[in-house]
This record gives structure tokens, sequence and C-alpha cells, in this order.
């Protein structure tokens, strides 16, 4: 089949810069950002992990990650995303390593069992849904918003299907740092290497990525050098480049 036999109305391939490997997306839909392409760089992969991404939209972090491990399961909520996941793994030629689930990973206990996975890759919703402002929010602006998922959902989810010794990797705001921190802790995942997110040399974080061990030790946290995103004419570093063209 030709990659144009993959596409239903209103959608587009875009090229991931990876193996040669390209994704179906639709600009009325949530289309994957940065923070999923900086998540899929973070984790130190094994060859032969067993990986599980909580919420992956389109399918772009098993995309980005198909070349570093054994087998990849996606879960997406959204039927038109997990649709699309499932169409961009075939014109990849990769139904061999990765499946799609169309699911709610809050309903875990039902869809997967305990202490499967080895590692656990998640770019969940950062935003609490403010008390009262639930129907302002609308379009694409609620991808970014706990509306299907909390905080609390992606952790829990993760420890039930992680063995003992297995990483959970996650991308979420840096202002939650210390919300993240407990939730883990309180599920048995320890913390052992951070890297803040600049948007610009000088600038707050606004994000972290975070690398936690089921049943790891407490301390001997790394917290790793700054990623700054954009130079000060607004052009990305030479660090998000080389992310991008590995």
């Amino acid at each position: 089949m030709n990659a144009a036999d993959y596409l239903s109305p209103d959608e587009r391939i875009d090229d991931l810069m990876r193996s040669g490997r390209t994704i179906i997306q639709r600009e009325d839909e949530f289309c994957f950002s940065m923070d999923a392409v900086l998540i899929a760089h973070f984790p130190k992969f094994k060859s032969n992990a067993r990986v599980l991404d909580l919420g992956t939209g389109t399918g772009v972090i098993p995309l980005l990650i198909a070349d570093n491990v054994k087998e990849i399961c996606a879960i997406e909520l959204n039927h038109e995303s997990a649709d699309m996941a499932r169409r961009s793994i075939e014109m990849n030629n990769l139904t061999n390593k990765i499946s799609v689930v169309e699911g709610d990973y809050r309903e875990h206990r039902k869809i997967f069992r305990a202490e499967s996975f080895d590692l656990v890759i998640a770019n969940p919703p950062y935003t609490p849904v403010p008390n009262g402002e639930a129907n302002r929010i609308g379009g694409i602006a609620r991808a970014r918003h706990e509306f299907t998922a909390t905080l609390e959902d992606v952790v829990t989810a993760a420890r039930y299907v992680l063995k003992f010794h297995g990483v959970f990797c996650m991308i979420h705001s840096a202002m939650r740092l210390s919300e993240i921190i407990d939730a883990l802790r309180r599920h048995q995942m320890e913390p052992k290497r951070l890297r803040m997110i600049h948007p610009k040399a000088g600038r707050d974080a606004n994000l972290v990525m975070i690398e936690a061990l089921v049943g790891g030790n407490i301390g001997n946290l790394k917290v790793m050098p700054p990623l700054i995103v954009h130079e000060d004419n607004g052009s990305y570093t030479e660090e998000i480049y080389k992310i991008y063209n590995e």
C-alpha cells in the first residue's frame, strides 16, 4: 500500500525524522508536541524491555522508541487517536513490535496483568481542571487538562503494571514536582533521575522529566543539567536540534 492509502479525510502524514518513520495526524485533533519527543529520548532503554505507553495519542512515542526495545503496548482512550496510531504502526511495518489497546488506563486492573512491564512512559495531561471551569475549556486545550486522568491515576496505573525494579519515566509540569514526588513515593516508586526543562536560559523551568524505580531506596537522586529549549533569538538550542536529529 502507498502511504496515502492509510489516510482518512482531513488527515496528513508527518515525518518523524527517525528511521524513515512517519505518523498520521489531523489538525482538528491533538497532535504530538515536543514534550512527547523529549520524553521518548529520556529513558535508559534495555533491548529486551517490555514497554507500556500510557495515553499514546497518535502513537508518536512507540514509533520513536521502537528500535530500542523488544515490545511496546500503547493504550489510548480516544477512538480517533487510537485508530490513527494503529494505521501509523501498520504503515511503518511495526505491527510485530507495537500493539495498540483502545481503552481507559484507569481500568488498568481489567486490561493488564499486574507487574507485567519493565518500563512505563507517560506524557499525561498536566493541568488540573478548576472547579466550575470545565465547560469553558474546549478543543485542543482539553488534551492538556485532567479531564480523563489525573496525576494520581497515571502513577497508580504505572505502579500496577510495573515489575519490581521496573522504571517509570514521565514528563509533567515543573510546578507540580512536589506533588509528583509525593505520588510516586506513596506508590512505592522512588525518584532516581530528574531533569528540568526551561523555555530559555534564565527563565523558570516549565516542565520536568523524572525517572522513578519501583522498590528503589530513598536517596541517590541524580539531578541532570537543565535542558534549554530556545536560544534568546527564538531558535532551538543545539541540544534540541540534536534530540530531533537522533
